[in-house]
């Protein structure tokens, strides 16, 4: 067992240095909403549209189109139900024009049964080195409800 191990810690040392692969943005978000099925493909463009209208939009007065009114939120820093939703963000955002794709560097969109999950790219300071950045990943799921986006999770921690 100890010369499997001095063999690995051999090899491994000799091996030049691993570099992180960054994360890039799908530059077709067309190409990410199509699905075989339409009620997969119904769901991506409904939390697409929510995205793009209202989050990142900014028009709260379309949150009711889509989200539920008991719409759960999972996330730590924001608080439950639709009308929390609107008047948290309300405050924070101010509408800006709708754009006809999402803003943010979108991955990649999965849709599985009643769930779907946008995957963003995310570049972030390096905390061994304020001057140096570091690519990740961010992602949001969202239940459908009855047409509508009833819970949220994201990987959000308090602040």
């Amino acid at each position: 067992m100890k010369s499997l191990f001095a063999a690995l810690t051999i090899v491994l040392a000799a091996s030049p240095a691993l570099a992180q692969v960054p994360v890039a943005a799908n530059p077709d978000q067309a190409a990410l909403l199509a699905s075989a099925d339409s009620r997969l493909a119904a769901n991506k463009r409904l939390v697409y549209d929510f995205w793009r209208e209202v989050f990142e939009g900014g028009h709260m007065e379309l949150a009711d189109k889509y989200l539920a009114e008991g719409y759960i939120q999972h996330n730590p820093m924001v608080p439950t139900g639709r009308a929390a939703f609107v008047e948290a963000f309300g405050k924070r955002v101010k509408p800006v024009p709708i754009e006809a794709r999402i803003k943010a560097p979108l991955v990649a969109i999965v849709a599985e049964g009643d769930l779907v999950v946008l995957s963003f790219a995310r570049e972030l300071e390096d905390p061994k080195d304020a001057s140096k950045k570091y690519s990740s990943t961010w992602f949001d799921m969202f239940r459908i409800e009855n047409g509508k986006l009833a819970e949220h999770w994201d990987p959000a921690l308090k602040r």
